[in-house]
């Protein structure tokens, strides 16, 4: 997987680099807009810990996005090995933000560009994602990138 590289956003240079220990306080606090309701906040030596488990994991890659050396947006990328599909992999991207202020500037199509150059060149067979149903502009946002709604997504909430 390619782990670094600079795109262009409206009016910008982006560079998209792997996270690394000193933006977890920042990704914490971005991860806060993903809620609908207020989450019990990790305490940082366990988000520390967490972080480095997820950066040891094959496949699994936290990314930043920069503009000038300031961070404005964040994703995750996770490839996944399966026998399906001819042995190909499928991958998913989580935990999508743009910081306020930054939003609808390119931000959001640059990392999703990212990941999907990424999963291309690891021969995904396809990339998905999931979207509260209330996140109507984000689906828009989704579907002009080319994702299109498929099935149906169900989860347990424990």
């Amino acid at each position: 997987m390619g782990e670094e590289k600079a795109m262009h956003a409206v009016g910008q240079t982006l560079s998209i680099r792997r996270a690394v220990d000193e933006d977890i306080e920042w990704l914490l606090e971005m991860y806060t807009s993903l809620d609908f309701s207020p989450e019990p906040s990790m305490p940082l030596a366990d988000a520390r810990a967490r972080f480095r488990r997820i950066d040891e994991s094959v496949g699994y890659r936290v990314y930043v996005a920069e503009c000038d050396g300031v961070r404005v947006g964040t994703f995750a990328l996770i490839l996944i090995d399966g026998l399906a599909h001819g042995g190909r992999p499928h991958a998913l991207v989580e935990d999508v933000v743009v910081a306020p202020g930054h939003r609808g500037r390119g931000v959001g199509q640059s990392m999703m560009r990212f990941a999907m150059d990424r999963c291309a060149e690891a021969k995904c067979y396809k990339l998905a994602l999931s979207s509260h149903l209330r996140r109507e502009k984000a689906h828009q946002f989704y579907e002009v990138l080319g994702f299109e709604r498929h099935g149906y997504s169900f989860m347990v909430t424990f």
